[in-house]
């Protein structure tokens, strides 16, 4: 029973510790601009894996030399309501809940993989691609969700879609608006016009593959559908 409490009792305070470490990672991100991320991470890894070798774009802008059209475009592309909530959209996760189910329910008929819904927010993005693994659980879930509540709580909005556009992913090995900016137009992320805006957003969240069909037709759809849109957002 004594080593059987010892056990708990460990497991208790490496999770307190581990929420320390995030918490200390987090309030550093106040002034301290993350040099990678989690999935970045992954990526590289994956990418010398495959080719031997790491192409690699990112560079870190400051959040006034980021046009204001790619700060709307994303927001109107990715979480519309990103001014209002505090970080999680319940309503959206409830009905990406639903949808799973039923996806799996089909995928059990068919004996084909469940396609996966998300319901998330631009923060709660962030916490996932920043600090956790790419992994699918309840458990890695509700830190997903306690992350999000602690980077709203000391960042803010602004800082918060500051580090999320320096850090998206725009293509293999691309990563950020500058190297999007770059990669794709030949200019700086200041000087993107709106329709350069929207069809940056509408590549989120399948850049790669959109990299790869520059001409889709939902791609095109897409960007303008955003371009609509752009007005009606806030933004920080």
């Amino acid at each position: 029973m004594k080593a059987l409490t010892r056990l708990v009792l460990l497991i208790v305070g490496a999770a307190v510790l581990l929420q320390l470490f995030f918490v200390l990672r987090i309030a550093l991100m106040v002034v301290v601009d993350p040099q990678s991320t989690s999935f970045q991470r992954s990526e590289a890894w994956q990418i010398l894996q495959s080719r031997g070798s790491l192409p690699w774009s990112q560079h870190w802008v400051a959040y006034p030399q980021i046009a204001g059209s790619l700060k709307r475009a994303v927001v109107a592309s990715e979480d519309a309501g990103f001014m209002e909530h505090n970080g999680v959209e319940w309503e959206s996760i409830q009905k990406a809940w639903q949808r799973n189910v039923k996806a799996e329910a089909r995928a059990g008929r068919t004996d084909r993989p469940a396609k996966i819904y998300g319901g998330s927010t631009i923060t709660q993005q962030l916490a996932k691609n920043l600090l956790l693994s790419g992994e699918r659980s309840f458990l890695r879930k509700g830190q997903e969700l306690l992350l999000t509540m602690l980077l709203e709580l000391l960042l803010g909005k602004q800082r918060i879609l500051e580090i999320y556009l320096n850090n998206v992913e725009w293509g293999q090995g691309v990563f950020g608006a500058e190297a999007a900016a770059r990669h794709y137009f030949g200019k700086g992320a200041a000087q993107l016009t709106n329709a350069e805006a929207a069809r940056l957003a509408a590549m989120l969240p399948q850049p790669k593959r959109f990299e790869k069909m520059p001409q889709s037709a939902y791609l095109v759809q897409r960007a303008r559908t955003v371009m609509r849109y752009m007005p009606m957002v806030e933004i920080p």
